[in-house]
């Protein structure tokens, strides 16, 4: 009888310690993104961040009457937002350079570098990011010139908000010129593969597009260990405070992806990333020799690859069948000879890798398309998951050719608001029925993830949410939308970048949805994104920001700071 009771006894101990590990949280509204239960009021989950019930806050208490309980009040839960293209280091390099996005004109990108150049010491290249010449009256390209009054003698170097270009005074160019082999200049009419030195009279002007912003990168100083850092540090709070718990980091090193595991094995990696190599590299190579890496934690991997085949639309840069209609003779850039590009995508085929690639031209998408459907072959039906970065101006021939062939058509949102005031003047009115055309990637039964293209645009989702269901700019504008019936719904753009970009990186099992079994990434919002008027999506308040169940961003405690 004796040994009964403390059977019994030690039964409901365990019972109570059980009871102990487990946290509900109960909200106004819990959006699931999960088909079979997308409503709830109530979620469960235990110490090592599972989700153990979703459903009725009755029914939770009930079943978990000694839960930790995490009472949301009146707001509402979705799962953690994944941005499934950005650039983590990137964003982090761009939070320490001076910022010059939304810029008006010249003289505000010159007084901004004068304010920023304060903080630099008497040796450091002054960088920057951000500029876009289309928001300027001229609308054309800077030059070195344009800089060299207020810089002699400080090399000056400037990435484009794209990313694509990027602009230097006459001092860094100098100092390109004095790492050139004897004889070489870059004045003259050649050009470097893949890219194009702007020139006057024969003379560099200032302005690099594409592949020839290497020839600057060759010899800007390399960031030090401290500095690379405070950079992922910087980019990780943004993000947390930004809501997002994932993203899908497109073109990561060796070392950059070392520097992540760093940060995972130390226990500060506090957003969920999915690493791609970045192109035919080391990091490439690592993964076709000893296969995909996952940390042990769940919060970082790598099990794909980020490729280039053309430019970018604002720089001219985009690969187009037909000509710029606002610079005839000019179809942009291949970056990578189709020829070179399909040896490395049969080489990731060949290593079992997920295969990313850029492409935001008509004809940088069909070199794409028309490549995997070659490679692919026979396995064109399995469940390879192989996307397009951008998808972003697409013949109509070509969108109906995404599904059938498994192809992800991976689209940044925000990219369509930023573009519309001058995307009519590149492409002409006829391009633009393959332009940003969400839903018809939709009706085609394609998977559609949505991410920003950060540091190309802001981290922050709900921008992207707002413009993919409204389709205008901050102020509204235009009426009714641009290209309006290309808009998402709210439910639909809230899965692009919850449940479909979970998809998007084989994360399914684990993310972009609240159900039992995966993990418990969420955001708590002060409204229903499902419910405010669209015009407020971009303005949500984010209450907090929880990974694996924990919160790595909390909006009262970073008020206080």
């Amino acid at each position: 009888m004796r040994r009964i009771t403390c059977i019994a006894t030690l039964c409901c101990l365990a019972a109570t310690a059980q009871a102990a590990d487990v946290h509900l949280l109960t909200a106004a509204h819990i959006h699931t993104s999960n088909p079979d239960q997308p409503q709830a009021q109530a979620m469960a989950w235990d110490e090592s961040g599972r989700v153990l019930a979703v459903g009725d806050a009755d029914d939770l208490q009930a079943r978990y009457p000694d839960a930790e309980h995490i009472d949301a009040g009146d707001a509402t839960v979705v799962p953690g937002l994944i941005d499934a293209h950005g650039h983590l280091m990137g964003l982090g390099y761009a939070l320490m350079q001076a910022d010059l996005v939304g810029a008006n004109d010249k003289a505000e990108v010159i007084a901004r570098l004068r304010a920023y150049e304060k903080t630099l010491p008497d040796d450091a290249w002054l960088l920057g990011n951000g500029w876009d010449q289309n928001d300027w009256p001229e609308k054309t390209f800077p030059t070195a010139a344009d800089l060299d009054a207020a810089f002699p003698d400080r090399p000056v170097w400037l990435d484009r908000v794209d990313g694509h270009a990027g602009w230097a005074n006459s001092a860094a160019m100098k100092a390109v010129e004095a790492a050139m082999p004897d004889g070489e200049s870059l004045a003259g009419d050649w050009q470097p593969d893949g890219g194009r030195i702007l020139r006057a009279d024969g003379k560099a002007t200032g302005v690099f597009v594409d592949g020839a912003m290497d020839l600057v990168g060759k010899v800007l100083p390399e960031p030090d260990a401290a500095y690379r850092t405070q950079a992922l540090e910087r980019a990780l709070a943004a993000a947390a405070r930004d809501g997002l718990t994932g993203v899908h980091d497109m073109g990561v090193s060796a070392d950059n992806l070392a520097l992540y595991r760093q940060f995972a094995d130390a226990g500060k990696l506090t957003l969920r990333i999915d690493a791609y190599a970045n192109g035919d590299s080391k990091a490439l190579d690592d993964l076709c020799q000893h296969g995909a890496y996952h940390h042990p934690d769940g919060r970082l991997e790598m099990r794909g690859v980020k490729l280039f085949i053309d430019g970018a639309l604002g720089s001219r840069g985009a690969a187009l069948l037909a000509d710029y209609s606002d610079e005839p003779g000019n179809r942009g850039l291949l970056v990578t000879d189709p020829e070179t590009y399909e040896g490395i995508v049969r080489k990731a085929r060949g290593c079992h890798l997920q295969v990313a690639t850029h492409a935001i031209g008509d004809r940088g998408n069909r070199i794409v398309v028309d490549t995997y459907e070659r490679v692919l072959g026979d396995d064109a039906k399995s469940d390879h998951r192989w996307r397009v970065e951008h998808a972003q101006i697409v013949s109509p021939e070509d969108i109906p050719r995404f599904a059938p062939l498994g192809i992800i058509a991976s689209m940044q949102p925000t990219h369509a608001t930023s573009d519309m005031p001058w995307a009519e003047e590149r492409l002409g009115k006829e391009r633009l029925f393959g332009a940003y055309a969400w839903q018809r990637f939709l009706h085609s039964g394609a998977h559609l993830a949505l991410g920003s293209d950060f540091p190309v645009e802001s981290p922050d989702p709900r921008l992207g949410l707002y413009a993919a269901v409204t389709r205008q700019d901050r102020d509204g504008q235009p009426p009714g939308g641009w290209l309006p019936d290309q808009r998402l719904s709210a439910a639909e753009a809230l899965r692009g970048f919850t449940a479909d970009a979970a998809y998007a990186g084989f994360d399914e099992k684990e993310v972009g949805r609240l159900a039992p079994g995966l993990r418990a990434d969420f955001v708590i919002l002060a409204a229903d994104p499902l419910a405010v008027p669209a015009s407020q999506l971009d303005d949500l308040q984010i209450e907090s920001t929880w990974l694996d169940g924990k919160p790595v961003y909390e909006a009262d405690k970073a008020a206080k700071l």
